[in-house]
């Protein structure tokens, strides 16, 4: 309830919060390139822009479990000794004496999972190794780079179907849709960028860790569209900037105590966990902050610019068919005036021509006739036939030029021909009042 009662006008910040999304998302990609010139044998090279786990590039990963301890540089001996040299060894476990007792070994380029008799031979020169706990796992490249292209398609097809279920959720509002996917891949792009800066590999968990961000983001992204969508009903008459910040407040309580928990319990995981979990504890630390970061300060402000864009797209479309229609019935007078040039028939030679029908067709009545066009039965009422006079003067008087100005044609009905009757009911002298 602390931040309901807080003046804060976070639409407002809308661009310092997004100046500062782009800050480090543009570090990490320059970190990115940096890496990826900084690398052995000079120029730039790809596959060094970032840390890769074997499940992306390759290789083979050796877990091994020693009976004694034996220390870090012993290991990295009996490695060079088979002709390796690049190969990361990291400890595992807590230290026990002079050494470690267990270390996972990963290595690009030389397959041992043809050669194990070799490999477990230089490691017991270092100590005895407990063969039942230690294993080889090799990946080929190809397989690598298949994994790594399905991560790819499984991240797009996860983006791909947050945005059709968020569109229907809110009625197809495609800017709820289109705001979410783009705070999404936000995150992920800050993730690897943090990632890069970090120095940390991609694997496994990281691949693990941003698919759990974005259905953590999304999670809370929703809540937030929610309210904006009820607010826009009880709030109504109320400007759309007021709706969306109201409705920021309103859930950032809940937003910021959800975050606080998982930051809390992630943080612990890093400081306390194993090398494997602490991998992953720091790539779900860096999209959870990120993922509430986006949905409060920026998919909600991002939904008020494109409502505004909506809105004056609209604008325009309408202002533009009114100018169309305005062109249109210029044009219709125009291209009378050019036919009449051109020796066709001018609008002005029709509009005599139907005149001049008009007089011959009063100079042939009968005298005395007036221009009505109903016969009164007997028995009328002078009211009636009297009405019937006055509208066939009006519409005698009605004049073609103005419909034509208007860029309609003239319908020229002979009413002559017919003569409809009107039956109206007998007059009932004792329904009327009768003068003394």
């Amino acid at each position: 309830m602390f931040f309901r009662k807080l003046n804060w006008n976070i639409v407002g910040w809308f661009r310092t919060v997004s100046l500062i999304s782009y800050l480090i998302i543009a570090a990490g990609i320059g970190s990115m390139i940096f890496h990826g010139f900084s690398g052995p044998g000079g120029g730039f090279q790809a596959n060094r822009m970032m840390q890769l786990g074997l499940s992306f590039t390759g290789g083979t990963a050796v877990d091994v479990q020693f009976t004694q301890p034996a220390s870090l540089d012993q290991v990295r001996s009996a490695f060079t000794s088979l002709g390796v040299t690049d190969a990361e060894v990291r400890t595992l476990g807590n230290p026990s004496g002079n050494g470690y007792l267990r270390y996972r070994v990963e290595e690009k380029q030389v397959a041992f999972g043809n050669n194990t008799p070799q490999l477990w031979d230089a490691l017991n020169k270092v100590a005895p190794v407990d063969r039942a706990r230690s294993q080889v796992t090799s990946v080929s490249a190809t397989l690598g780079r298949e994994y790594l292209t399905k991560a790819v398609e499984a991240l797009i097809i996860a983006l791909g179907i947050q945005f059709l279920y968020i569109a229907f959720r809110f009625g197809w509002n495609y800017i709820f849709g289109l705001v979410t996917v783009i705070a999404l891949v936000r995150d992920a792009a800050m993730m690897i960028g943090i990632y890069a800066m970090a120095g940390r590999k991609a694997d496994d968990a990281f691949l693990a860790a941003v698919l759990t961000v974005i259905g953590y983001s999304v999670m809370d992204t929703i809540v937030i569209l929610d309210r904006i969508r009820e607010n826009t009903k009880l709030m109504a008459g109320q400007s759309y900037d007021k709706i969306v910040n109201t409705s920021i407040l309103q859930t950032m309580t809940r937003s910021f105590n959800t975050l606080a928990t998982v930051v809390i319990t992630l943080v612990a995981l890093l400081a306390l966990g194993g090398a494997s979990l602490k991998n992953f504890a720091f790539a779900l630390l860096v999209g959870i902050c990120s993922g509430g970061y986006h949905s409060i300060f920026y998919s909600a402000p991002l939904v008020l610019v494109f409502r505004k864009r909506q809105l004056e797209a609209a604008t325009r479309k309408r202002a533009a068919g009114l100018a169309g229609d305005r062109t249109r019935s210029a044009r219709s007078v125009a291209e009378s005036k050019a036919l009449g040039s051109q020796g066709g028939v001018a609008r002005e030679d029709i509009v005599a021509a139907r005149k001049a029908r008009r007089q011959k067709t009063k100079a042939t009545r009968p005298p005395g006739a007036g221009p009505a066009r109903y016969k009164r039965k007997r028995g009328e009422a002078d009211t009636g036939a009297a009405t019937m006079v006055e509208d066939a003067h009006e519409y005698e008087q009605y004049e073609d030029t103005e419909a034509l100005e208007q860029g309609h044609e003239e319908i020229n009905l002979n009413l002559d021909e017919f003569e409809p009757q009107q039956h109206l009911p007998p007059d009932d002298d004792s329904a009327q009042p009768r003068n003394p």
